[in-house]
């Protein structure tokens, strides 16, 4: 009977060390019955700008019934309400079950699916399940009503320079000054030719400002402030009644910009909306930097390709085409993205059907713009010069439609107004 059992032993340790070789051919069979419920911490979400830090949404959700052991990568997806999930916006959850939405993060998510700031939408979120080797699984959705804030500022303020070296002492409106951090601080960028200046509130000569000692400190009514041509940014201290003028520039240079590494820098543009630092850019094959004033003294590379600029850090590597450029510079974080460049063509455009006449975008409402002088004729809007991708308007109903009919306006001066994100126009005559 032992002799039996070491046997028996024998061939049971056999047929596990067989099929432990034969593993290759093990085929992993999931439970049929696999599936996880998902759940949200609220189901109306007001989202506020004040409180951005602050923890808003939990999203948790079950461990699936697998039928075997198993680790799975979890992903957050969220979707307009009705969304079928093929433009979805993913948050990696890792292996947790559960991931927590700040104000900010919920916010980004919710603009990113292009929902309304200050408007109550739905959004769908749901649970992608991985695992190596089989495809992925997901949970059933779960609605929230939220209504999400605008990531803008309102910078404006009632102050602004005038000047024969701004706008000829105001045949146009005072350039602007804009609110910073601090109450009663306002700060200017601006281009100025040789001249003079002074500060004035409502572009009105009721409240202004010059200098009588050009000290620095501001006199009611005082002298003219002399300034040579230049790029410059002018604090106004209405707190203690002073001033500071520096020359202030901010911009790229490098092989892929259009004078090289010799500079002059390809200039970026203040956003006072977002407290940011802007450009619409073509660019070559190549590298590039940040740099103020054109000048080495301060430059920014990105080491580590994160995203975040490095005080002399690595050059920056990019492929040809046009970019938006978008630089924080108090949080350094930057973004080069991609981006179509539109004008108009047509019969009633000063190129005709054979040439774009440029828009410009515009920072405040992401649009682009133009003011131009059209004749008796038709237009059409088209992006980068070409007619791969360009729009009309079938049905003249103010919604444009890729490769739709030509627009027929009339003769006039015109500032043309187009929403690409919303498909959209304008026509206002001047």
């Amino acid at each position: 009977m032992k002799k039996f059992y070491h046997k028996l032993f024998f061939m049971i340790s056999l047929s596990a060390l067989m099929f432990s070789c034969d593993n290759d051919d093990y085929e992993v069979t999931l439970n049929p019955e696999a599936n996880t419920q998902v759940s949200v911490s609220s189901s109306n979400v007001m989202l506020s700008k004040e409180d951005k830090d602050q923890e808003v949404l939990t999203v948790s959700w079950t461990e699936p019934a697998f039928g075997y052991d198993a680790v799975a990568q979890y992903n957050v997806l969220f979707d307009v309400s009705g969304g079928d999930f093929s433009e979805a916006k993913k948050v990696a959850a890792g292996d947790d079950l559960q991931s927590v939405f700040t104000n900010e993060a919920l916010n980004n998510i919710a603009l990113g699916l292009g929902l309304i700031p200050e408007e109550t939408a739905q959004m769908d979120v749901r649970i992608e399940i991985k695992m190596s080797d089989i495809e992925s699984l997901f949970s059933g959705t779960q609605s929230i009503s939220v209504v999400p804030y605008s990531e803008k500022i309102d910078p404006s303020t009632t102050w602004g320079i005038v000047g024969s070296a701004a706008n000829d002492w105001g045949a146009t409106p005072d350039l602007p000054f804009y609110k910073t951090g601090t109450d009663g601080v306002l700060v200017a960028y601006v281009a100025l030719i040789d001249g003079e200046i002074k500060f004035r509130e409502n572009n009105d000569w009721t409240l202004n400002y010059g200098d009588d000692g050009a000290d620095g400190t501001l006199d009611e009514g005082g002298t003219n402030i002399a300034v040579n041509a230049g790029t410059y940014k002018i604090e106004l201290n209405l707190n203690d009644l002073t001033y500071s003028i520096e020359e202030y520039t901010w911009g790229l240079v490098g092989s892929a910009t259009p004078n090289g590494w010799d500079g002059p820098d390809l200039a970026l543009t203040y956003d006072p909306y977002t407290d940011t630092w802007k450009s619409i850019v073509t660019l070559a094959e190549g590298e590039m930097k940040f740099r103020q004033n054109n000048d080495w003294a301060l430059n920014y590379g990105d080491t580590g390709v994160d995203g975040i600029l490095d005080n002399g850090g690595d050059n920056i590597v990019v492929e040809a085409g046009n970019y938006f450029v978008t630089v924080n510079f108090n949080t350094l974080e930057y973004s080069i993205e991609p981006i179509d460049l539109w004008g108009v063509i047509g019969s009633a455009t000063p190129g005709g059907w054979d040439s774009d006449t440029d828009m410009t975008y515009d920072f405040a409402d992401d649009t682009w713009k133009l003011n131009v002088d059209l004749t008796a004729g038709e237009i059409k809007f088209r992006a980068n010069d070409d007619w791969a991708l360009n729009y009309g308007d079938t049905g003249v109903d103010g919604i444009l439609d890729e490769g739709g009919d030509n627009i027929a306006v009339d003769a006039g001066s015109y500032t043309i107004t187009l929403d690409i994100e919303n498909l959209t126009y304008t026509l206002r005559a001047n």
